[in-house]
């Protein structure tokens, strides 16, 4: 009888190959994920093009874990909302930080186009007309909040030339909408370069500011 040697690299019992285990998301990592894939379907179908199948297709759960960590899609698109609207916020305010006014215009017109390159998909949500109430309010609102903190340097800029410091709002106002469409504007289209449009930007407030008349006057016809 011929002898059947023993391979000693043959796999045992012991040896059977493993199965690979899926790491679990905790529930915090699952929030954000969700976050994540909404803010992204959002962006690119609109609050109505987004569906609560889709987003749990997107994230490989159960249509039940999203209305667990969410109540559902109005639930999720409004905490993308109010993190994308805080973030824009953060990001203008605490950039304020020059103490000559014309670098403080720079340094807004900065944060917002940074915003914009670096939270396309954010951006793109906060501009278009939410169909559900938020708690950080609208668009428009977060623009008067960005106004707010420009009015107050403005207010000091204005009383130091003798301007009537009670317009800094109007003037504010205007200045942060400009800022604000010309981004809208440049969402799409990215050209001319980001330093290029805030440069420009900068130039049409500054140089409309540094001529600006105490009484202004209207040449048309109309006077009221």
């Amino acid at each position: 009888m011929v002898a059947v040697a023993t391979d000693s690299s043959s796999t045992s019992s012991n040896d059977k190959p493993r199965r690979a285990r899926r790491t679990r998301m905790t529930g915090a990592e699952r929030r954000q994920q969700l976050l994540e894939i909404g803010r992204t379907l959002f962006a690119e179908k609109g609050f109505e093009g987004t569906s609560v199948e889709e987003i749990a297709a997107k994230a490989g759960v159960s249509k039940p874990v999203v209305y667990e960590h969410f109540g559902g899609k109005e639930g999720l698109y409004a905490v993308v909302v109010d993190r994308e609207m805080r973030r824009l916020l953060d990001m203008v305010t605490g950039s304020l930080t020059a103490g000559h006014p014309r670098e403080l215009c720079e340094q807004a017109a900065f944060a917002l186009l940074d915003y914009i390159e670096e939270y396309t998909d954010g951006f793109r949500i906060l501009v278009r007309d939410s169909p559900i109430p938020q708690s950080t309010g609208s668009f428009a609102s977060l623009i008067s909040d960005i106004a707010t903190q420009v009015e107050d340097i403005l207010g000091r800029e204005f009383k130091s030339r003798g301007f009537d410091s009670k317009l800094a709002p109007l003037y504010a106002q205007a200045l942060v909408g400009m800022v604000a469409l010309t981004g809208q504007w440049w969402l799409d289209v990215r050209k001319p370069r980001k330093a290029e449009v805030a440069a420009h930007l900068v130039n049409l407030a500054w140089h409309g500011l540094d001529g600006l008349e105490q009484k202004p006057r209207l040449i048309g016809h109309r006077k009221n």
